[in-house]
């Protein structure tokens, strides 16, 4: 029996340090305690249900409740909940589950490195890269490439890589190898600038950085292919493959951090050569490749990059001392398998391709309100901006956005507030009532909070 959500509330506030809590009124905060779910509905302990607007955190691509997932991670549980993956150890399942990302994955990404989250997937291809280019006798090649508005982990290493401002706080960052580019969101360029001239100073200006560091010093490139919780941001047609090029010219590897974009949300399990014709030297995953059922990242790297440091290439003593006690989880690779049959005998990447056009044509029709800046995204991840005062995440935005955030929820709906964004990446089933649903909460949350601030309204 489930305890009441003012007793689990609680034991929540006075035990629990949750991720990305404010702890200056964290304890004064009331909770949602989710209890249960199916398929993009999520009910809570009083019995409110809510449509997952998030995905929980853009994980639950198939959806709740998925019996045939529950049933496959209880089996290999009970065939063999672990395996010590370390060495020249596997398991069964960690070893079917890399072969079919082989076959998902563009070009010669073949090796998988299997971490627990996404943010160790992206530590550990950073990690690679210095073991790489230490092995090719390049220690010098230190120097790594983000960009502002980025997100790739919490750990030291890449909580330092991601460039949203909001999200820096009390904590230490490492700034001696890390540099980031201004972000490639079209919306932030002068009123006399086309998308050609912007996508062209966005490319110039990863150019102009690795020379002015010295491409004998610069080791990758990281980028999301569309900037998820940065704000949905979509760079110009063509950013992502100019980028691509301009690694190749210097020498300089290319990671496409697909935690996000990877299976499905796009249309595609993989996105990087799919979408924007390029085949990165490392792509991550996590997230999606479970649909979030258990926990479960991965660094996959190409032949290329493994050929040259690895067998009659090695060097001496050459171990990769890099990974973790729950890498190659039996479990969690045995729900990603399933994940995958799922996918793709239910033909979801196809329904994406479908309803995702949708899904943005509904929310454009929020741009009608005042306050509404811009919506913006790609398939099924979107965002809604609205600005009372200037443009970006200024105290009143933010207040606004937590308005909105409120009713939403209030009504039925639960979204991603982030600083002034409101952002959207809804289960990969979603259906065309659920996004009108969606849609009209939304805009009667935006139209209630409008009227709050008495801002000028126009029909709509």
């Amino acid at each position: 029996m489930i305890e009441n959500t003012k007793v689990l509330c609680g034991k929540d506030k006075k035990h629990v340090i949750h991720p990305w809590a404010d702890l200056g009124n964290f304890q004064k905060t009331e909770s949602t305690v989710i209890a249960e779910a199916n398929g993009y509905i999520v009910v809570d302990t009083d019995g409110n249900q809510y449509i997952d607007g998030i995905a929980g955190m853009w994980c639950v691509n198939i959806g709740y409740g998925r019996k045939e997932m529950a049933e496959v991670i209880a089996e290999q549980a009970m065939r063999m909940p672990y395996c010590n993956h370390f060495g020249a150890n596997t398991n069964v399942p960690a070893a079917e589950l890399a072969a079919k990302l082989s076959e998902l994955t563009p070009g010669d990404i073949n090796w998988v490195h299997y971490t627990n989250s996404g943010s160790a997937a992206v530590d550990s291809a950073l990690r690679f890269v210095q073991y790489y280019f230490n092995s090719l006798g390049k220690p010098e090649k230190k120097q790594i490439i983000t960009r502002d508005d980025a997100y790739h982990g919490s750990t030291y290493l890449t909580a330092s890589l991601s460039g949203k401002q909001v999200d820096k706080s009390y904590f230490d960052y490492i700034k001696e190898f890390i540099h980031h580019l201004p972000t490639p969101n079209p919306s932030s360029r002068p009123e006399n600038m086309s998308i050609d001239e912007f996508c062209d100073a966005k490319v110039k200006e990863l150019e102009d950085k690795i020379l002015e560091l010295g491409a004998d010093k610069v080791a990758c490139f990281i980028a999301e292919p569309i900037l998820g919780s940065g704000g949905v941001i979509v760079p110009p047609s063509g950013y992502q493959k100019r980028t691509f090029e301009i690694c190749r010219k210097y020498d300089v590897l290319y990671i496409s951090d697909e935690v996000v974009t990877g299976f499905g949300r796009l249309g595609h399990f993989f996105a990087s050569k799919n979408v924007f014709d390029i085949i990165p030297d490392i792509i991550i995953t996590a997230k999606g490749i479970t649909s979030g059922y258990q926990p479960l990242g991965a660094a996959i790297i190409s032949d290329r990059l493994v050929q040259q440091i690895s067998g009659k290439m090695a060097r001496p003593n050459s171990f990769f001392t890099n990974g973790y006690t729950f890498s190659g989880h039996p479990v969690a690779c045995a729900a990603a398998l399933k994940n995958i049959e799922i996918i793709e005998r239910e033909k979801i990447n196809d329904h994406v391709k479908q309803i995702g056009p949708y899904f943005l044509a509904r929310l454009s029709t929020l741009a009608e309100i005042p306050v509404v800046n811009e919506v913006r995204g790609h398939h099924l991840m979107a965002c809604v901006e609205c600005v009372i005062d200037e443009t970006g995440p200024t105290e009143t935005n933010i207040a606004f956005a937590s308005k909105i955030d409120r009713y939403c929820q209030d009504n039925g709906l639960i979204l991603r507030p982030y600083g002034e964004l409101c952002i959207l990446s809804p289960p990969l089933i979603i259906d065309q009532p659920g996004i009108d649903r969606m849609v009209e909460i939304m805009k009667n949350s935006i139209l209630k909070a409008q009227e709050e601030i008495k801002w000028p309204q126009k029909k709509i």
